[in-house]
């Protein structure tokens, strides 16, 4: 109730900045290896697909890293999104559905457990989260190993006291917007 009108003043946002829909839904993995749909406000043009096509040096580096600092198909409003992961909040309702916790490793789609090797079934124990190490140890600028690396020491030290400093750690490292593309 109390993120209401941040979450609506968000979307009109989104809406007028671009045509398409508000929320962007991306299927996710997630405890037992059930696969959700999880909420996010729309940072790219409906169109990225064939934006990205015309830029294969990007398409490139898109394949290799699922990321690219500088990216064609992101909103104006988008790039402020995601600078601050304003774009995440609607998270907040798979968190409310109970496919998702506030603290946890990062949530990955299917083809991502694949960088998981042994440690999948393991990674499968527990729910994604709206935040955890690797949101405050340089988001995108972390390598895709050390991001697999992070989720399995999450999953391996996860405790009240260590969720609830990952929490308070969130804010300035978000405020900070390091890392975020």
């Amino acid at each position: 109730m109390v993120l209401s009108p941040l979450l609506i003043g968000l979307a009109i946002i989104v809406k007028r900045d671009s045509a398409g829909p508000v929320i962007y839904r991306r299927r996710v993995v997630g405890r037992g290896g059930v696969q959700f749909d999880a909420f996010k406000f729309r940072t790219m043009v409906i169109n990225g697909d064939q934006i990205l096509h015309k830029y294969p040096d990007l398409k490139v580096i898109w394949e290799r890293d699922q990321k690219l600092k500088t990216d064609p198909r992101i909103t104006r409003s988008g790039a402020i999104l995601r600078k601050f992961s304003l774009d995440e909040l609607p998270q907040l309702f798979n968190v409310l559905r109970g496919e998702m916790s506030l603290v946890g490793p990062r949530m990955i789609t299917q083809g991502e457990l694949t960088r998981y090797g042994d440690f999948r079934d393991e990674l499968l124990t527990v729910k994604p989260g709206l935040t955890g190490v690797w949101q405050i140890s340089g988001r995108s600028d972390v390598t895709g190993p050390e991001r697999a690396q992070m989720d399995i020491e999450q999953v391996r030290t996860q405790s009240f006291v260590r969720d609830f400093k990952l929490l308070l750690l969130t804010v300035p490292a978000v405020l900070k917007g390091r890392g975020a593309y």
